[in-house]
């Protein structure tokens, strides 16, 4: 048994880092501007739901006022019942 076996404690071989490819670099450059487009477009709709909700805010908070138009106030019009109520 001539083999020398190492400790446990001992540190994992150091990665060997690849060769610089600069292909890599413009793939990564790519889709960095993908993503930052992307953002902008978010941004974007994000700003105009927020402004959308604000302008249903304010007509929420807006005093609500009924205005009666001429059918309606025909239509409320009762008519007499047929059988009245007999007093005591």
């Amino acid at each position: 048994m001539s083999q020398e076996h190492e400790p446990p404690s001992a540190s994992p071989p150091a990665r060997l880092l690849p060769p610089f490819d600069p292909s890599r670099i413009i793939g990564i450059i790519k889709r960095k501007a993908l993503i930052k487009e992307l953002a902008a477009v978010y941004h974007t709709k994000c700003l105009a739901k927020c402004q959308e909700l604000m302008e249903l805010q304010k007509k929420w908070d807006e005093p609500y006022i009924y205005v009666k138009t001429p059918d309606d106030s025909r239509k409320e019009k009762r008519r007499p019942p047929k059988r009245l109520k007999k007093s005591r």
